[in-house]
């Protein structure tokens, strides 16, 4: 008999600065009735993302609705069916939906945030939402920031920040296939930087732990770089306008540096900068770009066949090891997609 409670991870309290284990606990809830239309749907992996960091605050809206102390964490999951009132999906079948962060979940199988059917055939089951960093949200988040937003042309030097993560590993590869002439990303540690050049494709990368971002652009980008491709805000947004060339271009993608505690640096002093150069600095939202998926998913499926990219994971075990998973995150612990497994398939 199917269970009628799951174990949830839930926020017992926003941080107080930087999140810490107690913040998060794993509780056991009750599972709603399911209802026509509906899935319950066994959890087998779940992403997690840096944007969730964000949505721990309390005063400002971050990419969708903040978590509320109490209640489950959400986020995207790969899961396969167990119950089924909707005849297009059947029990068995494997769906991507939003309610991760739980062993199982009741999902409307045609809402728009609720169940996405895939085909295990096409590719390993963790590689599904591994793709969400190539052929899923990720790697689109890359796409549309170096292509509509930085407008990537042949020939540039380009620099990403955050480059070991999922946004980042595929940002450097796009960008080569894009035409850019030098791609250059920092990440923290050493083992990290052989890593971005000897299989994400950067020509060059620098430890932000060990060398300040500023002098490690003037010497692997001496005669400067014409995109930066931002996810950390802070000291290396300031160092990438000091090297921008003029007319260069920013796309504003995330900027973690920025959250919690007192770790709000006074870098908009740097934004002369962007005057002096007639700079282009735009921030986006993935999801206001959908119009641009199906020229993505057919440009970036075709790199895939050919070999041309490659998708890396850091996988967790386990629910009760999500929270930490994500204190990993935010330290820098992954290199590409970080998933939890939550249960094997059988």
């Amino acid at each position: 008999m199917t269970p009628r409670a799951t174990r949830v991870v839930c926020l017992v309290r926003r941080p107080d600065g930087e999140p810490l284990p107690g913040d998060f606990a794993v509780e056991k809830r009750p599972l709603p009735p399911l209802g026509e239309g509906q899935l319950l749907v066994r959890n087998l992996y779940m992403s997690v993302d840096p944007s969730m960091r964000g949505r721990l605050e309390s005063t400002e809206k971050h990419y969708t609705h903040n978590f509320t102390p109490g209640t489950p964490l959400d986020g995207r999951a790969l899961g396969v069916v167990e119950e089924s009132r909707c005849a297009s999906v059947p029990p068995g079948a494997f769906v991507r939906h939003q309610l991760g962060w739980r062993e199982r979940a009741v999902l409307d199988a045609a809402d728009t945030d609720g169940a996405d059917r895939i085909d295990p055939r096409l590719a390993p089951l963790p590689t599904w939402l591994g793709l969400l960093g190539l052929l899923g949200q990720t790697g689109f988040t890359a796409y549309v920031g170096l292509t509509r937003i930085a407008q990537v042309r042949p020939g540039d030097t380009v620099f990403v920040s955050a480059a070991a993560g999922a946004v980042g590993t595929a940002a450097g590869q796009f960008a080569r296939l894009l035409g850019a002439d030098r791609v250059i990303g920092t990440a923290g540690g050493p083992d990290k930087c052989v890593l971005l050049v000897e299989e994400f494709g950067y020509h060059a990368a620098a430890d932000y732990r060990a060398e300040p971002v500023r002098h490690a652009l003037a010497r692997l980008a001496p005669d400067g770089i014409d995109v930066y491709f931002d996810n950390v805000g802070g000291e290396q947004l300031a160092a990438a306008l000091h090297a921008l060339r003029t007319g260069g271009r920013v796309a504003l993608c995330g900027m973690m540096s920025q959250f919690g505690g007192d770790r709000r640096p006074a870098d908009i002093n740097q934004l002369i900068q962007a005057v002096l150069k007639r700079l282009t600095l735009r921030g986006f939202i993935v999801r206001d770009h959908d119009d641009l998926r199906p020229e993505f998913e057919r440009r970036v499926a075709g790199w895939l066949t050919e070999g041309r990219i490659t998708a890396r994971e850091t996988v967790v075990e386990g629910l009760e090891n999500a929270a930490g998973a994500l204190l990993s995150l935010l330290g820098g612990g992954n290199v590409g997609k970080m998933l939890v497994r939550l249960d094997e398939c059988r």
